[in-house]
């Protein structure tokens, strides 16, 4: 029977080319069944497996086996023989005994870990985002070891994510695997994706697929929204927490025909406190009020599938010193109040078109259209910051196999990217208290290109994909991307993964960067004042650099649960980058091409093992060596942590009535650049390892649930955030120099509710 390789970019999990089978692994409760999360099903005698969700359910591709397999730790393990016509098998298990043979999959705090596929990737399931708040994806990573997320400065809330020691702008941010978050909506778009709307995320280390563009210098981050038929029919969850903020979500999925169903998410939230815990007179957060409305549509028969619909969100910030109102906007001088205020309005619509072609065998195509329009009305003191960017991106895949050999499979394809940014600029010279003119920046970006990917299947043991993409950009010209993924399974409790990549990207150092408007330094590129010269935009270059990674994971058996161990190293290296300076000359940032080294060496294991029936710990360590030329001399990143470590506690009773969770980061020590303004000996050059404790309590009922927690536990906070707080208008006003939490103890109290669809 045909498949569609394709459903994977559209949002819908599938293992292969060969017939899905659908299943539950259940056992009997009181005389009714009751879905057994994180059980392993796998064929007899092969490396192919999966891992049940959190209610239970799978689905596996048909293979030659025929002997499927469920086990789970204290049960005893069942053999189902399934044939290739197969739609839906169920395992019910009986406890009594312990696991005899383990799956190529692991599955550890909710957090799957794909040990089969090419792509070195975890998945972080919708039941791992519920141990915390989550209140939008920028706080999705608390769990998490390979993703950081911190905040970008001490006055406009922006937050960016490090991954691999890299700021997030060399992350390639996807949502259902189609690249978004971009120029203006880079620093603020983790806010832009509600938790309560995401089903699952997908972080991809390193190079990623070139199926996804040429973007990914560190890796890709991919979202996943709930789907007109999830299991859930109606979903709210209502959130408040110490500080005043409150937040309301709600989803409905409908299923309209056999064909057809939609789906509608909903999301408000509002900080209208004006918080100033550290008395520097400067907010510690923005004020901010968010909606976010989001409808989509899926038309499904046995060949086609199509998805399409729209999102629209609203976003006001307000914050800078305490008693600032929006009405004293372009006031300045001794005396005024600095403020800062960010308006967006963003609008999205998508189409996604998947075609099981009936004519061949193991044949599919898919197009994926998505239009994103964003307009930003901003200002950051006497600078005013206008932009807009209306994003279209197409993408179009046919993939198909060899001859009749469905271990060798290709993808094949064409990109078409098209950017416009509008962006209006003003600056503001500290030494003479006076604006610049208005500047006005118009850049129209097309790319076309091609793609090329082969994956292959060899011995049981060896899985290779390989891919190539040629693309034409109108203002940089033409490049190749090629991107290498080897994965190697000696026995099935040991894979080694590789992978080595290319990635480009262009660099829109305002849109990336406007959180450093809030300070005395003025803007320029390649030494000259941007205001006064912004054709020096023109000469700087994209930013390219290679990327290498190795990754060994190793499962044993130790009392009767499996010890999961992985070891990661990933390698960096721009052969060009746009470096950021602002602590070479005072009152400057300035923007220029790199001229000397810059990479990134990032090393990190991890550790995960259930310590107890039901008790799961997860122990890592992650070093980070990022080094680049500032000023001529080759420095250490700065504001970064040169380590840090996790260790995060995971306990739920008998029959899951409750759920405890505990969470510790430790970071350690890192450089602050000194600022020039200011005299040294009112400075520090670097700063000491620090910790921070999460945790929280879920009671479950029936269908509904609530939680409690709190964050920061330690009340651990970053002295002085704001340099020179109490003279914003002089030199040496600062508010980009953060290095640790801007905001200390906080408790929160949430409800969720659901309907099942079942």
């Amino acid at each position: 029977m045909k498949q569609i390789l394709l459903f994977i970019l559209l949002g819908i999990s599938t293992n292969g080319w060969a017939q899905d089978i659908k299943g539950k692994v259940v056992e009997e409760v009181d005389g009714k069944k009751v879905g057994i999360p994180g059980a392993n099903v796998f064929w007899a005698g092969t490396t192919e497996g999966q891992v049940t969700d959190e209610k239970g359910n799978f689905k596996i591709k048909w293979n030659e086996s025929g002997r499927l397999v469920a086990s789970f730790i204290g049960y005893r393990a069942d053999t189902l023989q399934v044939g290739k016509s197969a739609k839906n098998v169920e395992f019910v298990l009986v406890a009594g005994e312990m696991l005899d043979e383990v799956s190529v999959m692991t599955r550890g705090n909710t957090t799957i870990m794909s040990t089969r596929g090419p792509m070195i990737e975890q998945v972080i399931t919708g039941e791992e985002l519920c141990k915390a708040a989550c209140c939008n994806l920028g706080e999705s990573f608390t769990t998490n070891a390979s993703v950081d997320v911190a905040y970008a400065d001490a006055v406009t809330g922006a937050k960016q994510i490090q991954l691999l020691g890299l700021t997030g702008k060399y992350v390639q941010m996807m949502t259902e695997n189609m690249p978004n978050f971009r120029g203006i909506s880079s620093l603020y778009g983790l806010n832009y994706v509600p938790g309560p709307w995401m089903s699952a995320i997908s972080v991809s280390k390193g190079a990623g697929s070139v199926i996804n563009g040429y973007e990914a210098i560190a890796g890709q981050i991919s979202v996943d929204y709930k789907k007109p038929l999830s299991d859930e029919k109606i979903y709210f969850n209502l959130f408040g927490s110490s500080e005043g903020m409150a937040e309301f979500n709600a989803n409905a999925g409908i299923r309209l025909n056999d064909k057809w169903s939609t789906a509608i998410l909903a999301h408000g939230d509002w900080l209208p406190t004006e918080l100033d815990h550290n008395h520097d007179g400067f907010l510690d957060m923005p004020q901010k009020t968010q909606y976010n409305l989001m409808n989509r549509w899926q038309y499904k028969t046995n060949a086609w599938n199509v998805q399409f619909g729209g999102k629209f969100l609203d976003e006001k910030r307000l914050g800078g010193q305490k008693g600032f109102k929006k009405s004293n906007r372009g006031q300045f001088g001794e005396g005024v109040l600095y403020g800062i205020g960010i308006d967006s309005r963003r609008y999205e619509g998508f189409l996604k078109v998947g075609y099981l072609m009936p004519q061949y065998e193991n044949t599919s195509m898919a197009l994926i259209v998505n239009y994103t329009d964003h307009d930003q009305d901003s200002y950051y003191g006497a600078r005013d910051y206008q932009a807009r960017q209306q994003t279209v991106f197409a993408n179009y895949i046919y993939q198909s196999i060899f001859g009749q050999n469905e271990n060798q499979q290709y993808s094949a394809g064409l990109t078409f990217n098209y950017d416009r940014f509008d962006e209006s600029f003003n600056d503001f010279l500290v030494a003479s208290l006076q604006k610049t003119k208005t500047v006005d920046f118009l850049r129209k970006e097309r790319t076309i290109g091609a793609f090329f990917q082969y994956t292959g299947a060899f011995w049981e043991k060896l899985t290779v994909m390989a891919g190539i993409r040629y693309d034409y950009h109108n203002l940089f010209g033409g490049f190749f991307t090629p991107r290498l993924h080897l994965a190697y399974a000696p026995d099935d409790f040991t894979m080694l993964k590789f992978s080595a990549g290319h990635g480009s990207r262009t660099a829109n150092i305002l849109a990336d960067n406007s959180y450093l408007l809030a300070s005395a330094a003025s803007i320029y590129v390649n030494g000259e004042l941007l205001a006064e010269h912004p054709e020096e935009l023109d000469r700087l270059d994209m930013e390219k650099a290679w990327n290498f990674g190795v990754q060994l994971n190793r499962k044993f058996l130790l009392f009767d649960r499996i010890l999961n161990i992985n070891l990661d190293y990933y390698r960096t290296n721009f052969t060009n980058q746009v470096v950021v300076d602002n602590e070479t000359t005072a009152d400057q940032v300035n923007f220029h091409n790199l001229a000397g080294d810059s990479y990134s060496n990032c090393y990190q294991v991890e550790v995960k093992y259930e310590l107890i029936p039901r008790f799961d710990v997860t122990g890592a360590f992650r070093y980070n060596d990022v080094k680049s030329t500032i000023g001529g001399e080759l420095k250490r990143a700065a504001l970064q942590s040169k380590y840090k470590g996790l260790v995060n506690l995971s306990y739920y009773t008998n029959m899951k009535k409750w759920q405890f969770d505990f969470t510790t980061q430790f970071n350690g020590p890192g450089r602050i650049p000194l600022n020039p303004a200011i005299p040294q000996e009112q400075q520090h050059d670097s700063f000491d390892s620090f910790r921070v404790m999460n945790a929280q309590v879920t009671k479950f009922f029936r269908r509904w649930s609530i939680y409690a927690g709190c964050e920061n536990i330690g009340d651990f906070t970053q002295k002085h955030p704001i340099l020179n707080a109490d003279s914003p208008w002089s030199a040496g006003f600062d508010s980009s120099r953060i290095w640790g939490p801007v905001h200390g103890r906080k408790f929160y109290l949430g409800l969720r509710f659901g309907l099942d669809r079942n």
